[in-house]
């Protein structure tokens, strides 16, 4: 799951080699960093939220600095991944393989806190947590990824979801979708809702979709999908709906913005979904509802009145609290989208530049890739990269260094990209969580 804009139409195709080694020499240059003042106390670096973020910030600043104690404040025990995620829903794949640890982290001497932050005083540099203790910080690190807007959708709140499920934080509700896709009869309509921009994942809701198209076709042939957008065009649009027609002719129905795709409100009970056109009486439902910054964001006084976190975009340290860098699906990002590998990008370069910060030097102005790996079928993959760097303040697109499938590639293209996209998901897991 995870996307640029949509804009890109048909470039040069990025190779895998390419790709995976942009990854490694990511990791290797976070290795470069200054040997630590040992004369001297460790500066302490504390982060909230063990995700692709939080996770890939505090194993990369390790590397870059031994000499910089760092805490991860992570009340799980273990992380379930939303990339790939979609397989699940569509009985592709187990949920244990989604399922990662901290013991990677453990091994590289980082020290893991298993509670909840929840308070931060950014005057006294101090970070409060759930069993009443504290945790002191020369730098704090914010990655709480996005809440779920159950205020923003009249009908669909907290309570609704257990009836329609979200599936938009990998979990229990990831197999709810499963089990009522499961438990549908033949014939039966399935109606999806993807929210407008910004939101984590920008192609997720096509690529589940069509992975459900899939379990329909395989199991359900005489069902059919509508996917209802409060937007008039999506990520990697022509790829997806010239996939659509060749793989699930009749099956898929995309219904836009100016065509009443916007969801005005919900009955749970019913399963109606009402739009200004009409309503859509489903026997399976998805909404994924607007989304802002985790709630520790805004209570900290980093997320502004978009319920994204401003940044410097070369050292993700916040424009409204200094000492605070935010990484992930919670920062507004300029033109990288919210994705993991953006998580994982952006984690590294603001390790860099923490690392630098607290020994009193200057952080360089970094580069940063994204990749996204969509599937359509199980063996059949989709692709978009981009290159972003800082301009104006934020985080803009270097144009012409980025890439995107092309639209009419033979199928052994779409295997192979199939195949590199399960590659994408081991070596970023294995970045973040060892």
């Amino acid at each position: 799951m995870r996307d640029l804009p949509s804009q890109h139409r048909s470039r040069s195709l990025p190779s895998r080699r390419r790709v995976l080694g942009g990854i490694a020499a990511g990791a290797t240059a976070a290795m470069l960093g200054g040997p630590s003042a040992l004369a001297q106390a460790a500066p302490r670096v504390v982060v909230i939220g063990g995700g692709f973020a939080g996770a890939s910030f505090a194993r990369a600043l390790r590397q870059e600095d031994a000499g910089i104690a760092v805490t991860l404040v992570e009340p799980n025990a273990r992380y379930t991944a939303c990339p790939l995620s979609n397989a699940v829903i569509a009985g592709l794949r187990e949920i244990g393989a989604q399922q990662f640890g901290y013991d990677g982290l453990k091994k590289d001497g980082i020290a893991l806190v298993a509670q909840a932050a929840v308070g931060v005083d950014p005057q006294a540099r101090r970070v409060r947590l759930a069993d009443g203790t504290s945790l002191d910080y020369d730098r704090l690190v914010v990655a709480p990824g996005i809440d779920l807007r159950f205020d923003a959708i009249p009908g669909y709140d907290s309570t609704a979801e257990n009836e329609i499920p979200h599936a938009w934080k990998a979990g229990e509700q990831t197999l709810l979708l499963r089990r009522q896709l499961e438990a549908m009869e033949d014939g039966g309509l399935v109606v999806i809702s993807a929210p407008a921009n910004p939101f984590r994942c920008p192609p997720g809701p096509y690529e589940r979709a069509s992975l459900i198209a899939h379990f329909l076709k395989t199991r359900k042939p005489r069902s059919k999908l509508i996917i209802l957008d409060a937007k008039d065009a999506f990520s990697k649009q022509r790829l997806f709906e010239a996939a659509w027609q060749e793989l699930y002719p009749g099956m898929v129905e995309w219904v836009a913005l100016s065509f009443g795709g916007r969801v005005t409100e919900v009955d749970a009970a019913t399963k109606t979904l009402t739009t200004e056109f009409g309503n859509h009486r489903a026997a399976v439902a998805n909404i994924i509802p607007p989304q802002r910054a985790g709630a520790i964001a805004a209570s900290v006084g980093v997320a502004d009145q978009t319920g994204w976190c401003p940044i410097d975009p070369v050292s993700f340290e916040s424009r409204l609290v200094p000492g605070i860098h935010v990484v992930g699906d919670a920062a507004i990002g300029g033109a990288m989208p919210k994705s993991a590998f953006t998580a994982n990008a952006q984690a590294k370069v603001c390790a860099g530049a923490v690392a630098s910060m607290v020994r009193g030097r200057e952080p360089e102005a970094p580069k940063l890739i994204n990749t996204c790996y969509s599937l359509v079928a199980p063996d059949y993959g989709i692709s978009i990269a981009g290159v972003y760097r800082p301009k104006d303040g934020l985080l803009a697109e270097v144009e012409g260094a980025g890439g995107i499938s092309p639209l009419n590639a033979p199928r052994s293209v779409r295997t192979e990209e199939a195949a590199f996209g399960e590659a994408w998901f081991t070596t970023i897991t294995t970045e973040a969580f060892g």
